[in-house]
């Protein structure tokens, strides 16, 4: 193996540990050492062509043996995901071996996930606009995967001791909140549409499957959590259209906006996967868009991604037209485990 894809499987280890997930983090640990050319799936990692960080290499296989563990298939496998105490060594190379077959398609594609915790961070942002506008919110996003946060007002919420959404929501997400509480009211959003290359149907049973398979298997209470979401996106399935995001909203930004209505383009962790150019045009419709906004039909553009070259932590961002408020409302963990509260406009 190069020495650029084990130091990837032992940095996205790192990274699994310092986010508390320390399975994951042995299991990649291992793999760093013992992936080899004895299975197809193992010379086809050792192997790879491309950049083993940019493409995800690790986290392909990682959701490949997840989904295998959970399946039960392999009672030996699935009993050191339940108790992360066995010989890590010997259980990874046979199974790599017995279940080469099985393990290879996971090498096709990248991992494609839908974090249900950022939802509380987006949900502040919207609150935040929702106070000022005082009006409805029609809904945009971009990168919806299985377009679960969609549904984010039919979640419950504790942001900094503000608690908000329906008591009897199966989704309930209360971060760690540093700062005082977000200083906005539940939104009523009367519209939501979300647009991805490649939608989840969380109706279909291994589709779901293998959504739950890329979240970390040690990290339970964010399974259960997915697992509520996706319940209740079976219940409320939200409109996701397959296509191309910055053909998408170019097309939904032309559209008419009712008089009234507070039209908000929102996204989480996606800007990063963009191409180059795909950004340069999402951005020029979004200000083509602003420059049209009055009082009776608002924009706003909800963001929750990194600031280059940093990772982590997210920035949370609102923009708003015509009134031209640029704000940076929280710094926040990648999965939305944390939130430092700001509220403040620049």
């Amino acid at each position: 193996m190069s020495d650029a894809i084990r130091n990837a499987f032992r940095t996205q280890a790192a990274g699994c540990r310092a986010m508390h997930s320390p399975l994951t983090a042995d299991v990649l640990d291992t793999l760093a050492i013992i992936l080899d050319h004895n299975s197809r799936t193992g010379a086809r990692i050792v192997d790879w062509p491309g950049d083993p960080m940019a493409d995800a290499l690790k986290l392909r296989i990682a959701g490949g043996l997840h989904a295998l563990a959970r399946s039960g298939q392999d009672a030996e496998l699935t009993a050191l995901y339940i108790t992360g105490a066995s010989d890590f060594d010997a259980v990874l190379k046979r199974v790599l071996v017995e279940w080469d077959d099985w393990l290879y398609p996971w090498l096709d594609s990248p991992p494609q996930t839908n974090e249900v915790g950022r939802s509380a961070a987006l949900m502040a942002g919207l609150m935040v606009a929702a106070k000022r506008l005082a009006m409805p919110i029609e809904l945009l996003e971009l990168g919806s995967s299985a377009g679960l946060n969609l549904n984010l007002d039919r979640f419950y919420y504790n942001l900094g001791g503000l608690k908000a959404g329906p008591s009897d929501a199966a989704v309930r997400i209360m971060p760690d909140w540093k700062g005082d509480a977000p200083d906005g009211k539940w939104p009523q959003i009367n519209a939501r549409n979300g647009v991805d290359q490649n939608p989840l149907d969380v109706r279909d049973e291994a589709i779901a499957a293998r959504l739950l398979a890329y979240c970390w298997p040690d990290q339970h209470e964010r399974l259960a959590r997915l697992e509520a979401a996706i319940a209740t996106a079976r219940a409320h399935p939200p409109a996701v259209e397959a296509g191309d995001a910055a053909d998408w909203i170019e097309r939904k930004l032309a559209e008419p906006q009712s008089e009234g209505i507070v039209r908000i383009v929102m996204h989480s962790v996606f800007w990063q996967y963009m191409p180059a150019h795909a950004q340069v045009r999402t951005e020029a419709a979004i200000l083509k868009a602003a420059e049209a906004a009055t009082e009776d039909r608002p924009l706003g553009w909800l963001s929750f991604e990194p600031d280059p070259p940093a990772i982590s932590p997210m920035q949370l961002q609102l923009r708003l037209w015509p009134s031209g408020d640029e704000l940076h409302l929280a710094a926040c963990h990648p999965h939305g485990a944390s939130i430092s509260w700001f509220g403040r406009t620049g």
